[in-house]
């Protein structure tokens, strides 16, 4: 049966009846997992596996928001607190090399998490690079305030978590460390000239061209095309996505349901996927706006599978070794001694 090039929510921490019908018959490439879906070590892993047998992929990727910080869907009594970026980003500052391997330490810890319970893809890292006045949606979520530091921590988790068999998702590519809204309520625009884009904004991006895949920003880059945010602009892909960055992975949009975006959900699925991501994420998990995003987006085909497939190749390996009793002491007291 053909995977259709969407990935899906759903309501709760159980599938029910009318979902698993749904995902059976819709195909969506793979599931997006928020706070109201998570309970238990075992509910998630029971939720996961029937998820995988309603599509009757085995590899069926599940997805999840497991930064750190502000954004961590799993979180206590069942798992730790991480870090924001930024305190990574504040390790060992003179010793870079210490603080690279602090946070491949972290997004491998995050990993050993996810893969547990079934989870293979974490929307990790985030690569924008703030400025002053900016919203502060990204704030602390980003490793620093220049590109190079960004780049250096951003490959290392990106390692880390591919090392723990789970994919990374570099985002919001081609930047949203300039918007002065926050895209889940409001469409950014940045003025700033393309020259200065792809010194500092594009910059990790392209840094990072080798990661698996991306997600997309919803903002308006005026240099590039003031008609459409990156989301939903061909020539933003063109020239600065698959162009200048010269990223060939798999692109996801950013969730299609934020206020950014205009228009009814099925035509902003389409509107994504004809300006060039390969898959269009859609999150709430509402049955009816499921449907209509199902019945919008086509078949994942040529150029958009084969790089869904490469992206799954990339972890079908056994988890590279890890003690996480030992692991997190280690980061612990590194965190501790920067507190």
């Amino acid at each position: 049966m053909p995977i259709r090039a969407f990935i899906a929510g759903c309501s709760g921490p159980v599938l029910t009846p009318d979902e698993i019908a749904f995902f059976r018959d819709a195909n969506p490439w793979g599931l997006i997992l928020f706070r109201r879906n998570v309970e238990s070590p075992e509910q998630l892993l029971k939720l996961t596996s029937e998820f995988r047998h309603a599509v009757g992929r085995a590899d069926a990727p599940v997805l999840i928001d497991q930064e750190g910080g502000r954004v961590q869907r799993m979180a206590a009594p069942h798992w730790r607190a991480y870090p924001p970026a930024r305190r990574l980003g504040e390790l060992a500052a003179n010793d870079p090399l210490v603080r690279r391997e602090l946070t491949r330490l972290g997004a491998r810890l995050i990993a050993h998490d996810l893969l547990t319970v079934g989870i293979t893809v974490d929307c990790l890292p985030v690569l924008d690079v703030p400025v002053p006045g900016a919203h502060t949606i990204i704030g602390d979520r980003a490793y620093a305030d220049d590109p190079e530091t960004i780049a250096v921590l951003g490959r290392a988790a990106g390692e880390g978590l591919m090392a723990g068999g789970v994919l990374p998702v570099i985002k919001h590519m081609p930047g949203h460390g300039r918007a002065r809204a926050d895209s889940h309520e409001a469409l950014p625009t940045v003025e700033t000239p393309l020259a200065e884009l792809a010194a500092r904004d594009f910059a990790p991006f392209e840094t990072l061209a080798d990661m698996p895949m991306a997600m997309t920003a919803h903002v308006v880059y005026a240099a590039i095309d003031p008609s459409a945010p990156a989301t939903t602009s061909p020539k933003v892909f063109a020239e600065v996505i698959r162009g200048v960055i010269g990223f060939d992975g798999l692109v996801m949009s950013d969730d299609i349901s934020m206020k950014a975006l205009t228009g009814s959900l099925g035509e902003r699925a389409t509107a994504a996927l004809r300006a060039g991501c390969d898959v269009a994420l859609y999150c709430h998990g509402v049955m009816a706006e499921m449907e209509e995003v199902a019945a919008a987006v086509h078949d994942l085909s040529g150029d958009a599978l084969r790089r869904a497939e490469a992206a799954l190749a990339r972890i079908r390996h056994r988890p590279e070794p890890l003690d996480p009793v030992e692991g997190w002491a280690r980061l612990e007291a590194a965190l501790a001694a920067v507190a």
